[in-house]
Formats: structure tokens, C-alpha cells, sequence
């Protein structure tokens, strides 16, 4: 797998639907390339999802977004670093890691970035749809 990348694949708070005010941010620096799909697991953390790699068929619905200028990778990427918690003091642990990953989007596989969620899983539920946005929808139904 290459070890660059200017792309960037989300699934949960940045994704568009959220209307989370990083989306914003993200739209500044990317533009969207459209929904696509990962390798992976998601599971509750109580106030949000989560998500693992997995290399089983089991895939998570995101969506992909292409970098508008290479000369600024350094400065988005750090931007998102830090609001994925990356940044952290010594001796902490990041809550999410950032990794390149194989995107599947219209039959071709591409490479991009990806958080994954860094910390124990251990007593979180997994969540069988690969979808945050429906899982959400059903969770906060009365």
C-alpha cells in the first residue's frame, strides 16, 4: 500500500449529514468525492460510535473526499489531527489513530485516510449496520 495519500474517507462526525461545524472545515480543504466503503466494525461507545479495522467482509459506509491542493496536506491534516485527538499530552493515549486504508467506491479500490478509534472496545456492543447516520436514526427513535 502507498504511503501517501490526498484523500480522506469519513464515517461518523464529519460525514455531511452530521452538520457537525468541523464538516465545514473538512469542505474548505476537500471536496467530496461521494460515498464509499471500508473494512470495518463499529460498535456504541455510549455517545457515539466507534469504528475498528476488520479484514472480514464486513464493511462501514463513509464517504470520500479528495484533497484540493497537495501543498496543503501538512496543515489539513494536522487541523483534522487535532480535532480527532491525536494531539495529546505525553503520556496520554490518542483516542483515534490516523492510517491509510483501501477505500471502495464504484468498483475500483482507492487508498486514503482514515481515523480509527484507538482505545479498549471491551464491553462496547458492536453495531451490525455498517451506517453511523441509520444506526443513529434507530437509536434515538422513541
Amino acid at each position: 500500500m502507498s504511503t501517501t495519500s490526498h484523500k480522506i474517507f469519513v464515517y461518523g462526525s464529519l460525514r455531511s449529514g452530521f452538520r457537525n461545524p468541523a464538516y465545514e472545515y473538512l469542505t474548505r480543504y476537500f471536496k467530496y468525492s461521494g460515498e464509499a466503503l471500508v473494512k470495518g466494525k463499529f460498535f456504541d461507545a455510549g455517545s457515539h460510535p466507534v469504528a475498528l479495522p476488520t479484514n472480514d467482509d464486513h464493511f462501514i459506509l463513509g464517504e470520500l473526499y479528495n484533497m484540493n491542493s497537495e501543498e496543503e496536506f501538512s496543515w489539513a491534516f494536522t487541523q483534522l489531527d487535532d480535532y480527532e485527538g491525536l494531539n495529546v499530552e505525553i503520556g496520554e493515549i490518542p483516542l483515534y489513530k490516523r492510517s491509510l486504508v483501501e477505500v471502495y467506491q464504484n468498483g475500483e479500490i482507492q487508498i486514503a485516510w482514515i481515523y480509527w478509534y484507538n482505545q479498549s472496545i471491551s464491553g462496547m456492543p458492536e453495531i451490525e449496520t455498517g451506517d453511523v447516520m441509520r444506526y443513529l436514526q434507530q437509536k434515538n427513535q422513541p
